[in-house]
């Protein structure tokens, strides 16, 4: 097989503060054809978790996203910190967002969410046996609604098209399948 990789000549930032990191890359495909500029997203690494109940409920969360002009229904997770683990931040995010314990996540699949623009990974999980025992403990900017669902629910809302997050889609046929639910 031919190596199909590029060759990277340089990069500049475009534009880089809190919210949004762009940059211009100078590359060099294997037959020698000049990408420039070629713009790479810069996002940080995201988990989400597939958090299932005592009672074999799902637990979702909704929240109003901008860039759809939408709330969504989804899977509570976040933004893995700098050096922190990807399970670790599985287990704090669901802690922060809903307020459920959950002692271990079992790793559904790690992907690249859009490997054409952006540069970052998601990490989904599955955790079973969640008990809400605190309450949420939200971050500055998030405005998030627990809501629990019947298993049944959730595939209705797959088939309907209501659960919009596409590699939350995935998770979620990931972990039925996992559970024997499909």
């Amino acid at each position: 097989m031919k190596d199909l990789t590029w060759k990277l000549h340089s990069s500049k930032y475009v534009v880089k503060n809190e919210w949004f990191i762009a940059r211009a890359d100078y590359c060099e495909m294997p037959d020698g054809t000049i990408v420039e500029p070629y713009y790479v997203l810069e996002f940080p690494n995201w988990c989400n978790v597939v958090l299932i109940t005592e009672n074999e409920e799902i637990v979702m969360v909704k929240q109003y996203r901008h860039a759809i002009q939408t709330t969504t229904i989804e899977l509570p997770g976040g933004v893995i910190d700098t050096n922190e683990n990807p399970e670790d931040a599985a287990i704090r995010e669901v802690l922060e967002e809903t307020g459920y314990v959950i002692d271990k996540v079992s790793l559904l699949y790690k992907t690249a969410p859009n490997p054409a623009t952006n540069n970052n990974y998601a990490f989904l999980y599955l955790a079973t046996g969640a008990k809400q025992l605190v309450n949420q403990q939200l971050d500055k900017f998030e405005d998030i609604d627990i809501v629990v669902y019947p298993k049944d629910e959730i595939i209705t809302l797959l088939k309907e098209g209501k659960i919009l997050h596409g590699v939350q889609v995935g998770a979620l046929y990931a972990a039925f399948y996992h559970l024997r639910w499909l």
